[in-house]
């Protein structure tokens, strides 16, 4: 069976094309044909490293989003002449695109995913909403992520299942000796160290975070992962609330495994999420956490409430959360860690997920022998019910 994956880009890897990678990896490994198609870029280091797995990996190179008619056709040729029995995108350009490329270009099945609550501005919601009856199947990664979809009637909800990200537990557990190597090159001795994940931008409320870490004892670090648009703001933040000499702006990282290595505990400080990749691969190296009271953390823990929870914006609490994660013993947050890591393991382990892909895509074409111009087919018994919108 061939199965071509449609994303906007691999140039920069994030959430969804990691996602991708591991999806497309591990289908290559058990005998699917796996193709991969980018809209723009070219794909970068991650397209060589997926060739080296068996997967074809292909850039449209469109350089005006969906206003390019090039990567269309290009599309639409390479469907034509490839025939994959499944279309699964990702991330909304390249969803319309699959949506709208049916008409011209059948296929058996086309599957999208939702990564993330954020539903967009009007236009995308009116181009969701038309096209409503191409797809098959709708996946989220989350009930927390998939329902504004629907509330939206940008899914349908007959179409919509939670499907959620996986974790190779392989790749990520503790490994102190990275651990010692990557604190040393850092220049930490044995000082307590947070780590904080994300984008700087406003819906990570990096804000809150650096209030909150200036309420903490000062013999205390903070790596912060990511780059954005408030970076100098946050910079300013820092060096007002006199702890820039504590604080690392570690900007963009490829990889995050060492940074995670090199931390006591994890703070996540999020206005929203769909499924907080970063904490779950934190999680699995037996991180310790304190995170903000947000849907997609109940969603997560929702047979196990966590003290650790605080309300949104309330850097008084965070604070005063982190300073007692601090005052535990190392046995104690140990303890925790391996608590976070069986969670993770029970709920997202990768093999589990790819098997449950493959059944969502065995089930679709033995419903769907020959391509079609439209999808909407019945299939939501083989999940878990979708999220019911709300008034």
């Amino acid at each position: 069976m061939h199965i071509a994956f449609l994303i906007p880009s691999l140039d920069r890897i994030g959430g969804a094309e990691q996602q991708l990678t591991l999806l497309a990896k591990g289908l290559a490994h058990r005998g699917w044909r796996v193709s991969i198609i980018v809209l723009s870029g070219s794909g970068g280091r991650a397209c060589i490293e997926l060739r080296s797995d068996n997967v074809v990996c292909l850039s449209l190179h469109m350089r005006k989003g969906l206003a390019d008619p090039r990567g269309w056709i290009q599309l639409h040729r390479w469907i034509r002449c490839n025939r994959p029995d499944v279309v699964h995108a990702h991330l909304p350009h390249a969803v319309l695109m699959a949506r709208w490329s049916r008409f011209l270009a059948p296929v058996r099945a086309l599957v999208e995913t939702i990564h993330s609550p954020a539903v967009g501005g009007p236009i995308r919601r009116f181009a969701y909403r038309i096209s409503a009856e191409q797809p098959d199947v709708v996946t989220a990664v989350s009930r927390t992520a998939g329902a504004p979809w629907l509330i939206e009637r940008m899914v349908h909800e007959g179409q919509l299942a939670i499907l959620p990200n996986g974790i190779d537990m392989d790749h990520w557990k503790r490994q102190p000796e990275v651990r010692r190597a990557i604190r040393q090159s850092l220049g930490l001795g044995d000082e307590f160290v947070w780590l904080a994940v994300g984008r700087l931008h406003p819906v990570k409320d990096h804000t809150t975070l650096l209030r909150a870490f200036a309420r903490v004892p000062v013999s205390t670090g903070l790596l912060i992962v990511g780059s954005g648009p408030l970076e100098s703001e946050l910079r300013r933040l820092a060096g007002n609330l006199g702890i820039e000499s504590r604080v690392q702006f570690l900007g963009f990282q490829s990889n995050v495994l060492p940074w995670i290595q090199a931390a006591d505990a994890f703070v996540l400080t999020s206005l929203w999420e769909g499924l907080p990749m970063a904490f779950l691969e934190s999680a699995a190296c037996e991180l310790p956490a304190i995170y903000i009271d947000i849907p997609a953390m109940r969603e997560l823990n929702r047979d196990q409430p966590n003290p650790c929870a605080i309300p949104v914006g309330d850097s008084n609490a965070l604070g005063a959360a982190m300073s007692a994660m601090m005052r535990r013993t190392e046995q104690e947050r140990y303890a925790l860690g391996r608590h976070m890591r069986q969670s993770v393991a029970d709920q997202f382990n990768l093999p589990s997920v790819l098997d449950h892909w493959e059944e969502t895509y065995r089930a679709l074409l033995a419903l769907k022998p020959c391509p079609t111009r439209s999808g909407s087919t019945p299939v939501i018994s083989l999940w878990q019910q979708p999220p019911t919108p709300v008034a």
